[in-house]
């Protein structure tokens, strides 16, 4: 089943799968859409009601607000979520630029959360180039143009992979992120409309340690996006939380993390 929360115009597209009485609700990474966590339907669909999502400029969401969003806009739509399916206890999964998203979801409701699954999650550590193109205003303009025309982008992320300032798998995955200009819009609306999700992660961890929340992070071993030795941030922190460290790179993690639910 689909359905949608309206707020301020814009429209979050949701879809549930599944009988089970637990709720899960799972967060896609950048590029993909609700689909991706399908092969978490016939492994959980008996035990879990799966609650996946269109994060706003993926599948069929949009976010038409000016302003970008924020904790308290993310607050106030999952709240309706909650509402309206009569969630009580909840679980979440994020992958990659999901991890945003789950981050901030417990921030709003940490005593509703029972369990976290973070699958290479962003938000635990904020990229020097991603902070660098969309916190300051002027960066952000610099940043727009390159969208518009990346050939200079291209040139300069070659010659940063020929000096050894970033790697040749990294420097790909960027590439295949930018290769259109309806990918190139994507990532400019993602990376400066999501820019306030920003998280302190001993906070973070206060919450998980306070609330009890069994807390298990999957992470690939040959994973340059974002690797293992970022995950230390958080988990040092969560003495109790569990690193599962699985055979792959980034992109087909969360069909391997199936494996360890």
């Amino acid at each position: 089943m689909n359905d949608f929360i309206e707020y301020k115009g814009s429209k979050l597209y949701y879809y549930k799968q599944g009988t089970g009485r637990k709720s899960i609700l799972v967060f896609h990474g950048f590029g993909q859409d609700h689909s991706a966590f399908a092969s978490w339907i016939e492994k959980l669909k008996d035990e879990y009601t799966l609650i996946s999502f269109d994060l706003f400029f993926h599948g069929s969401s949009v976010w038409v607000a000016p302003d970008a969003v924020d904790k308290e806009d993310w607050g106030n739509i999952m709240e309706t979520l909650i509402y309206k399916e009569k969630l009580e206890d909840i679980e979440l999964a994020g992958f990659s630029m999901g991890g945003k998203f789950a981050f901030a979801t417990l921030e709003m409701f940490p005593a509703k959360v029972r369990r976290m699954i973070l699958i290479a999650p962003d938000g635990i550590k904020i990229n020097f180039w991603y902070r660098l193109a969309t916190y300051p205003i002027a960066m952000r303009a610099l940043f727009e143009s390159v969208v518009a025309s990346p050939k200079l982008f291209f040139s300069l992320a070659r010659s940063l992979e020929a000096i050894g300032v970033i790697n040749k798998y990294l420097l790909r995955f960027v590439v295949l992120q930018m290769d259109t200009p309806q990918k190139r819009h994507q990532v400019y609306c993602t990376w400066i409309q999501f820019r306030l999700l920003r998280f302190d992660m001993r906070f973070i961890a206060e919450l998980i340690n306070k609330e009890k929340i069994d807390l298990k992070v999957i992470v690939g071993k040959h994973d340059k996006v974002i690797p293992a030795t970022d995950m230390h941030r958080l988990l040092k922190y969560v003495p109790s939380a569990h690193l599962e460290v699985i055979d792959g790179g980034h992109n087909n993690l969360i069909d391997k993390a199936a494996e360890f639910l």
